[in-house]
C-alpha cells in the first residue's frame, strides 16, 4: 500500500530538492536552475540540472534523474520507504504509523541486525581461548588491542557451521542469513558458513551500519581473500572501507589506499583519514563518494606492478571530477603497512607530505620515457607534455612552462604557440564529440524505442510531449476523455499517462515525488527528461490535440498494415488447404 497522499503532499512542502542535492554536490545558479558535476557518472562538463520549479533533476550526460526520494535512494543506496524516511527525518516528520509496504525495508534492518551479531561473534569468537590463532595475526601484524576493537576485527572458526549455529541461537531464520551473505547453501537442502578458518574485517557504512566482511586466510591457500558479494544493504562497487571513520577526521584531504591492512595501520599510526576499495579496482561511484567529502586524495597505491597500473586508472577517474589527487613516492616497502612497520610514521609522513600533484607525477613519468640529452628526446618530451598541460589552468600552464623551459633550454614563447594550437585543435576536436555523443544519443535512443516497441519516431514525439504538456497544463485533461490511451506505446507511456490523468481526474497534485514509488530509477530518469525537455506553449490545448491526433493516426495505420498483413496471410493459407 502507498504511503498516504497528505503525508508526502507536507514532506513535499518540507523538502527543498536543491538543498538536498547541494550537501552532496556542488551547485552554482544558471537562470531559473542550478547545475553541478554529476554525482551518478564521471563528467569534467557540468550536465546534472536541478529544476526548483518542478522540484526536480536530470543529467543531460547519463539520463539519470527524478525528485527528492529518487536522489536519495541513489546517492545513500536506499529503497523507495527508507529514502522517504531519510528526507522525513530531515525535514522533522514522523512517519505514518501504518498504509504503507516497508516490507523491503524490514528486510533490510533484519540483514543490517544478522551482520552486526556476525561481527560480534566473530570478534568474540577470536578474543576467546579457541580463536588465539586469529589475534596472534593481528598482533604479529603490528597491531594494538585498540585498534583491533575499534575495527572490529575477528575471526571465523575453523568449523562450517559456527556461526550457523550461533546465528540460530539468536532467533534468525537461515534465509535471512543468506540473503546477508553470511551463510551460504549447500546441498541436500544443507547450509554451511560463508567464512571459515579466516581472519575478519567488517566493513560498516557511513551511517555506521556493518554491510559486509573480508576474510583473509592464515596461510598460503587459495582463495586468499573472501569479500561478501553484493546483498540488499552492499555493493562493493559503492563502497570505501573506514570512510565511516575517515570522514569524520580533521584532515583535509583523503588518503586512498589498496588494502585493508594498509587503512588500519595508517589509522594505527594517526592518519585517521586514509580510506581503501571493498576487494575491487577503484569504480567511478567511489571516486563519487570521495567527492563528498573531500577536495583532494592522496593516491598511495602498492609499488608494484599492479599497484602502478590501479594508480593509473584512479588518476583517469579522477580526471573527470573536481578533486586534485595527489601521489607519494613510495620506498621502502611494498605497500604503507609495510613502510610504516620498517620506517615508523614519521618517514611515512614525509612521503605523504612530498607528494607531487597528478600533472607533476605525469611529467616526471614521461621524464623516465626520453632521453633529454639529445634534441629528439626532448622535442618528443615537450610534446607530450603539451598534451598533459592542455587541460589545466593557465595559471598551472605558466608555471610549468617556465620551469619546462629552464631545465631544457628551450624558450618559453615557442612552447607557449606548440601549446595553444594543440589546445585550439584539442577544444574544437572535444566539442564535436560532445556534440556528436549528444546527438547520437538522442538518435539511438528514438530508434530503439522505435525497433522495440514498433511505432513510428513521429509518434514518440507526439507522447513525449502529451506528457509533458499535461504535467504542465492540467486543464487539457479534457480532452483526454474520448481518448483511447491503448493507442500508446505500451510500457512506460502508457503507465504514466494513465497515472497522470488518474491523478488529475482525482484532483490530485502531479508533482513528480508522486511518481517515485511506482516508477523504477530509469523510468524516473525518463520522466524527468521529459519534463527537462517539455518547453512552454502559447497554444497548449492546440498542441495537445494535435498530439492526440498524431498518435490516433501513427496507431490507425501500424493497424491497419497488420491486418492487411494477416489478411494475405490468412488468404495464402486458404488457397493452400484448398490444394491439399
Amino acid at each position: 500500500m502507498a504511503i498516504n497522499e497528505s503525508f508526502l503532499q507536507e514532506l513535499k512542502f518540507k523538502t527543498d530538492i536543491e538543498d538536498i542535492i547541494s550537501t552532496y554536490i556542488s551547485l552554482r545558479k544558471r537562470g531559473s536552475t542550478s547545475v553541478g558535476l554529476c554525482p551518478f557518472h564521471n563528467e569534467k562538463t557540468p550536465s546534472f540540472t536541478v529544476y526548483n520549479d518542478t522540484q526536480s533533476y536530470y543529467c543531460f550526460g547519463c539520463g539519470s534523474g527524478g525528485d527528492a526520494v529518487t536522489f536519495i535512494k541513489n546517492i545513500e543506496n536506499l529503497d523507495y520507504i527508507d529514502a522517504v524516511k531519510f528526507l522525513a527525518q530531515r525535514a522533522g516528520m514522523q512517519m505514518p504509523d501504518e498504509g504503507y509496504d516497508d516490507s523491503l525495508s524490514k528486510k533490510r534492518r533484519k540483514i543490517l541486525e544478522i551482520n552486526r551479531e556476525t561481527a560480534r561473534f566473530f570478534y568474540g569468537y577470536m578474543i576467546g581461548s579457541q580463536g588465539k590463532i586469529g589475534l596472534d595475526y593481528f598482533l604479529n601484524r603490528g597491531l594494538s588491542m585498540s585498534t583491533i576493537k575499534k575495527f572490529g576485527l575477528g575471526y571465523a572458526p575453523d568449523k562450517w557451521d559456527g556461526l550457523l549455529k550461533h546465528l540460530k541461537s539468536k532467533g534468525f531464520r537461515i534465509s535471512d542469513m543468506v540473503d546477508a551473505g553470511v551463510v551460504k547453501a549447500g546441498r541436500n537442502n544443507n547450509y554451511y558458513d560463508t567464512f571459515k578458518n579466516r581472519v575478519m574485517t567488517p566493513i560498516i557504512d557511513v551511517r555506521g551500519n556493518v554491510i559486509a566482511f573480508g576474510g583473509r586466510v592464515l596461510d598460503n591457500s587459495k582463495p586468499k581473500y573472501i569479500n561478501t558479494s553484493d546483498t540488499l544493504v552492499y555493493k562493493k562497487t559503492n563502497e570505501l572501507f573506514a570512510m565511516n571513520m575517515a570522514k569524520d577526521s580533521s584532515a583535509d584531504n583523503l588518503i586512498l589506499c589498496e588494502g585493508y591492512m594498509d587503512v588500519i595501520a595508517m589509522h594505527q599510526a594517526g592518519f585517521n583519514n586514509a580510506v581503501a576499495g571493498c576487494g575491487t579496482a577503484l569504480t567511478e561511484e567511489q571516486v563519487r563518494l570521495i567527492s563528498r567529502y573531500t577536495k583532494e586524495v592522496i593516491l598511495a597505491y602498492d609499488a608494484d606492478e599492479a599497484g602502478q597500473k590501479a594508480l593509473n586508472k584512479a588518476i583517469n577517474l579522477f580526471k573527470h571530477t573536481d578533486v586534485k589527487v595527489r601521489i607519494p613516492s613510495l620506498v621502502g616497502g611494498k605497500d604503507p603497512d609495510e613502510i610504516i612497520r620498517t620506517y615508523g610514521r614519521d618517514k611515512f609522513k614525509g612521503m605523504l607530505e612530498g607528494a607531487s600533484n597528478e600533472i607533476e607525477f605525469a611529467i616526471l613519468e614521461l621524464r623516465k620515457k626520453y632521453n633529454l640529452n639529445a634534441t629528439q628526446g626532448k622535442i618528443d618530451f615537450l610534446k607530450e607534455c603539451i598534451k598533459i598541460l592542455a587541460d589545466v589552468s593557465p595559471i598551472e600552464q605558466d608555471l610549468y612552462l617556465s620551469r619546462l623551459s629552464t631545465e631544457l633550454e628551450v624558450e618559453k614563447s615557442s612552447i607557449k604557440a606548440q601549446l595553444d594550437s594543440y589546445s585550439l585543435r584539442n577544444s574544437r576536436k572535444k566539442r564535436q564529440k560532445v556534440y556528436k555523443e549528444i546527438v547520437d544519443t538522442s538518435v539511438r535512443e528514438n530508434q530503439r524505442r522505435s525497433y522495440d516497441n514498433n511505432i513510428s519516431i513521429r509518434q514518440i514525439k507526439a507522447e513525449e510531449r502529451i506528457i509533458g504538456l499535461l504535467l504542465r497544463y492540467p486543464d487539457c485533461l479534457e480532452m483526454c476523455k474520448d481518448f483511447n490511451s491503448d493507442m500508446l506505446s505500451q510500457g512506460f507511456i502508457r503507465k504514466v499517462y494513465n497515472e497522470i490523468v488518474s491523478r488529475l481526474a482525482n484532483h490530485l497534485d502531479t508533482d513528480v515525488i508522486h511518481f517515485s514509488e511506482t516508477l523504477t530509477d530509469s523510468e524516473m530518469g525518463r520522466l524527468s527528461g521529459i519534463i527537462a525537455r517539455n518547453r512552454e506553449s502559447k497554444h497548449a490545448k492546440k498542441e495537445f490535440k494535435d498530439c492526440l491526433a498524431t498518435v490516433e493516426e501513427e496507431f490507425r495505420s501500424a493497424n491497419n498494415s497488420s491486418s492487411q498483413l494477416s489478411d494475405d496471410e490468412s488468404f495464402r493459407n486458404l488457397f493452400k488447404k484448398s490444394n491439399t
